[in-house]
């Protein structure tokens, strides 16, 4: 099968781009690059020196990968059979140098799934089955197991460990070097080793635009939820029609109350 490599595109004389390769229009493939033979780079995607794309990946428009990079390997799992699944990152990621990132598990729909305005720093790690949202980003050596979800806007800071099958709410943040374990709220902010609850991301917050009083209603809410006499789920569903109006807090409490593989992070989870 021959690849269908558009006329604008700019492939260095010493890089290797298999037949089967699909390549979009402004596509740039630097020197010591390899592109697999079912592999997509949509447009104006750019490889740098020696970056990987193998497998049954597709990259979308605009997304820079550097040097050194693996994108499309096979899943690190002891399962895997050598079944094809796949990869797909979105539009206008950045992925820095040394960056994995692997396809999916047959045993789990096979997929992989990163989304659009990513930034993924040298040396972090997307394994199986992940799906990561829209304007996430994970700095140096955050690593992410096995079928963790990432939400939109979350950020993951240096060196930090996300258990697998857990669930990082939309806009929370993770400070570096803590270990996730257990499902983290949206807007919440965790840190340590054993990862503690330890409030809201109010600076992401601010930043995203979010009015001063909708900050002190999700942080009413907060602490009822996580200081009131009863479970946290107890806790969250009394006060559901209180907080009716509020979308920041519905989108806490049915992060929540969603079925999940992982426990809640919470302030006194993890604390000895």
């Amino acid at each position: 099968m021959s690849s269908s490599i558009a006329k604008s595109a700019r492939i260095h004389k010493l890089a290797v781009v298999e037949d089967g390769a699909v390549i979009g229009e402004n596509v740039v493939v630097g020197p010591f690059c390899h592109v697999g033979p079912k592999v997509v780079l949509h447009d104006n995607v750019h490889l740098l020196t020696n970056a990987v794309v193998s497998g049954r990946t597709t990259i979308g428009k605009g997304t820079k990968i550097f040097p050194m990079a693996v994108v499309g390997g096979d899943p690190q799992s002891v399962h895997h059979g050598g079944e094809e699944t796949t990869l797909d990152v979105g539009e206008n990621c950045t992925i820095r140098e040394g960056v994995t990132m692997n396809t999916g598990t047959a045993d789990f729909g096979g997929k992989t799934i990163v989304g659009n305005n990513n930034l993924f720093l040298a040396n972090s790690h997307v394994a199986h089955d992940c799906r990561v949202g829209n304007n996430v980003i994970m700095s140096n050596n955050v690593m992410l197991a096995g079928h963790v979800v990432v939400e939109d806007r979350a950020i993951l800071g240096g060196g930090c460990a996300v258990h697998q099958f857990t669930r990082i709410g939309r806009q929370a943040f993770v400070g570096g070097l803590s270990a996730a374990s257990y499902d983290v709220i949206p807007y919440g902010m965790l840190n340590g080793n054993p990862g503690v609850l330890s409030g809201l991301n109010i600076v992401g917050m601010t930043r995203a635009g979010i009015d001063r009083a909708v900050i002190h209603r999700v942080r009413r809410a907060y602490k009822s939820i996580f200081e009131g006499e009863g479970s946290i789920r107890d806790n969250a569903a009394a006060i559901r029609e209180e907080y009716a109006d509020c979308k920041e807090v519905v989108e806490i409490l049915d992060f929540i109350a969603a079925d999940s593989d992982r426990a809640l992070s919470s302030p006194n989870r993890g604390k000895s």
